[in-house]
């Protein structure tokens, strides 16, 4: 969603800024923005569109200073424009403020400003903590007094930077709540601060993140982290391993296209450390668990939103089948409204792919206030649902800068798989020739997504078929359930056509209707227990004309003989084969897209972290 960059020390801060405004593009949003000190006077730049709307109009009018702020704005209140693009100023022009999320008393706080006679420019709520700030200044000349008592009468979760001509010498960073990151980037005799970490890890590896209640001073020469009271607090600084080189799209046309082939890679490393090679085990220091305290799991809640949600429902049927504990799979944004019952022994695993999602953590708040255990698994290195979970599982798979997420997709469902394995093993629900079988399985997932991934251009012809529709069905059953789903919501993100999931089995309870010659159904039929069960419904599919493309395992003699198209993959371990069976329906929905002429990795009105709810 919204991104924030800013810059303070020896060079020029526009160039520094923008670059790490493209470098957040894909959070998705609908405007872009600097604000630049400039010999004492705050100039601003401001694009509805993208950042390359932005750079055309710096070009045209150049601005050049040492200290700078950049934000990309998703709209939540008034439309995208460059009156609404941030950074926002007050009245007078000396505060200017970059913020992420919403303010949830904003127009209460709007009526009480405009009441003193505050004018307002823009539509945005941002715009009352600049005027906030602004008019705590003028009663106490000091910029950090004037941002804790804006912050402190401001509702919501947020993230924002403030720049300032009467305290040019420094900037104020603040967190508050799940409204996304807030990172501070350490260099040489200059800092940096950021929304999420790729915009500035060109510049930097050493990163100090906010927690919620924080806020930072920070100045060329260092900074110094305290909470609302103005109470100094110790932080830790981390030092990120990625590398820039991820975040380039090297011989692929899209960043999606090159995420979906980086799986081979991705799922290797998401195994990377956590297979001992002499005993078959499986090693999850992360989750903090011993025989004694995996003995006292009664059930599992996976929480978590849109494609990693699908991931849990594969994570359900993956720890019940192995590790015969209870699991429920609920949404993130409801899980907190339906007063889940967490009993002694109830553990709560988060799956996000930015580890910022807001509804998965107020989900995770809300998991911790009844007294449940809290696991997560999580993508970004130093994120709030690492932070604030008991243990945690990194997905290892570097950057996904695609707003569809494919590889934060994959990982996941191993890693559901490992802490199935890992249970079974601690509580002896398996032995030692089951845990033998099922990780030597496991070892083979890399090798069978590079195989599924060969048919690429098989695939694409199948798309170049199947551009047009307006519509498409997918189904499937069991552990490939929840494939179906995440399938269909693949060719809504990035091809805007409507797509939906079912359990095969619900066919003829409604779905069926719309069957017709002019409605494809894509059916995941590989074989597994549900096998001759999902080939029923191909034939009543068939019965009604409809076009089948059929995901199917090489060597079926009989899928050619009713489906209309096939996406082979190779022979994979029936638990494991969501991990498989996606690979071509990820392709299936890019390539149409592609052929479609659409932004692939920036889909309208969608955003890669959802930090509002």
């Amino acid at each position: 969603m919204c991104g924030i960059v800013a810059y303070i020390g020896g060079q020029d801060a526009t160039p520094i800024v923008v670059d790490g405004l493209k470098k957040l593009e894909y959070r998705g949003y609908d405007s872009a923005g600097i604000a630049i000190l400039d010999d004492g006077k705050i100039e601003i730049r401001r694009a509805a569109g993208k950042v390359a709307l932005l750079e055309t109009l710096i070009e045209k009018n150049p601005v050049q200073g040492t200290t700078g702020i950049g934000h990309t704005r998703w709209a939540t209140h008034g439309a995208p424009s460059e009156l609404n693009a941030h950074p926002h100023l007050g009245m007078a022009g000396r505060i200017v403020i970059v913020h992420n999320g919403i303010v949830e008393n904003y127009l209460s706080l709007k009526e009480e400003l405009v009441s003193e006679g505050v004018v307002f420019k823009s539509e945005t709520d941002t715009e009352t903590i600049a005027h906030l700030i602004e008019i705590f200044y003028n009663e106490t000349n000091d910029l950090t007094a004037a941002v804790q008592k804006a912050l402190k009468m401001i509702k919501g979760a947020h993230g924002l930077v403030v720049m300032s001509t009467v305290e040019p010498e420094k900037l104020i960073a603040a967190r508050l709540g799940n409204a996304g990151g807030v990172a501070l980037g350490i260099g040489e005799n200059e800092m940096f601060i950021a929304s999420d970490i790729p915009a500035i890890m060109g510049h930097t590896r050493k990163i100090v993140f906010l927690e919620s209640g924080q806020f930072a001073i920070v100045r060329r020469d260092g900074f110094s982290i305290h909470d609302l009271e103005g109470n100094p607090v110790k932080s830790e600084i981390q030092n990120i391993p990625w590398d820039p080189i991820f975040a380039e799209k090297g011989k692929y046309r899209h960043f999606m296209q090159k995420e979906i082939h980086e799986q081979v890679r991705s799922l290797s490393d998401t195994l990377s450390g956590r297979v001992d090679f002499q005993d078959y085990r499986i090693i999850l220091p992360g989750l903090n668990l011993n025989k004694e305290k995996a003995q006292k799991i009664k059930k599992i809640f996976i929480t978590a939103c849109g494609t990693a949600a699908y991931a849990g429902m594969v994570g359900k049927y993956l720890i019940e089948h192995i590790a015969r504990i209870p699991v429920e799979v609920m949404v993130a944004s409801e899980f907190r409204y339906c007063d889940p019952i967490l009993e002694d022994g109830t553990v709560v695993l988060a799956i996000s792919q930015s580890g910022e999602t807001a509804d998965t953590l107020a989900a995770m708040e809300e998991a911790r206030k009844k007294g449940a255990t809290l696991w997560s698994i999580v993508n970004a290195i130093g994120s709030q649902a690492i932070r604030i979970a008991d243990g945690c599982i990194s997905m290892q798979v570097g950057p996904e800068i695609g707003v569809a997420s494919t590889k934060a997709f994959t990982a996941p469902i191993l890693d559901l798989y490992m802490i199935a394995v890992y249970l079974a093993d601690l509580r002896g629900t398996i032995d030692r020739d089951r845990r033998l079988e099922l990780v030597k399985d496991l070892l083979t997932v890399p090798s069978l997504v590079e195989k599924a991934l060969e048919n690429d251009r098989a695939v694409k012809q199948i798309a170049n078929r199947y551009k047009d529709i307006k519509g498409a069905l997918y189904i499937g059953r069991g552990v490939n359930m929840p494939i179906a789903y995440e399938g269909a919501l693949k060719l809504k993100e990035i091809s805007y056509i409507h797509a939906e999931g079912y359990p095969a089995g619900e066919m003829k309870h409604g779905p069926i209707a719309l069957v017709d010659k002019d409605l494809p159904v894509v059916v995941i039929a590989t074989q597994d227990p549900w096998y001759d069960k999902v080939i029923s419904q191909i034939e009543q599919a068939k019965a009604r004309s409809g076009k089948v493309l059929a995901v199917a395992t090489e060597g079926d003699e009989l899928i050619p003989t009713i489906a209309d198209e096939i996406f082979w993959i190779p022979k994979t371990p029936w638990l494991l084969s969501p991990a498989v069976t996606i690979i071509p329906l990820q392709l299936f929905a890019y390539h149409i897209a592609a052929f479609r002429g659409l932004d692939i990795d920036q889909p309208r009105n969608l955003a890669k972290s959802v930090t509002v709810e």
